[in-house]
């Protein structure tokens, strides 16, 4: 009962802050209500006994992966109000069309065997010592340890490259002024 309860409260969660994503006007407000469905997410997979899952989705997706949408965000300027402009007008019934067929087939499918395949197993691996995470890890740290730290030295210096750009680019438009 308590999961089922914390299940609903998730899906709440993760379905108010989708909708946020979707209606808010300003990008960052996007990335942030993104940052709630993310954690909502790692929260379903807490419930599932994925934990390593769950530290996967919220130290990748809602820290690293939202930082750099902010950060390209904050970089292009479209942090502004911007008017757009009117849609097309056959733009938005489509859109409401589309949506509502996806909802029609996704309830469709929904408790259907075929649609889901065989029933899973859950929780750490079986017969090793150990769990998910510690495997994980020790491949990462040893096996996997030279390219592990060759991308993130790339990532460090897309960072880089892209500030040095950005700063480039605003002082060639102020010499331009």
């Amino acid at each position: 009962m308590f999961v089922t309860i914390l299940f609903v409260v998730f899906a709440l969660i993760a379905l108010g802050c989708a909708i946020g994503v979707v209606i808010s006007r300003n990008p960052v407000h996007s990335a942030l209500w993104l940052v709630g469905t993310l954690l909502a997410i790692a929260g379903f997979f807490v419930l599932q006994k994925a934990y390593l899952l769950s530290a996967v989705q919220v130290i990748v997706y809602a820290s690293a992966i939202v930082v750099l949408f902010l950060f390209v965000i904050m970089l292009l300027g479209v942090d502004r109000e911007e008017s757009l402009g009117d849609p097309l007008r056959i733009q938005r019934p489509l859109a409401i069309g589309l949506g509502l067929i996806g909802f029609v087939l996704l309830v469709g499918i929904m408790g259907n065997r075929w649609a889901t395949g065989a029933e899973t197993a859950t929780g750490p691996l079986r017969g090793e010592a150990g769990g998910n995470v510690e495997h994980v890890a020790r491949a990462l740290f040893t096996t996997y340890l030279w390219p592990f730290e060759l991308t993130s030295a790339l990532l460090v210096v897309g960072v880089v490259g892209g500030v040095a750009l950005a700063r480039r680019s605003n002082a060639d438009e102020e010499e331009a002024a």
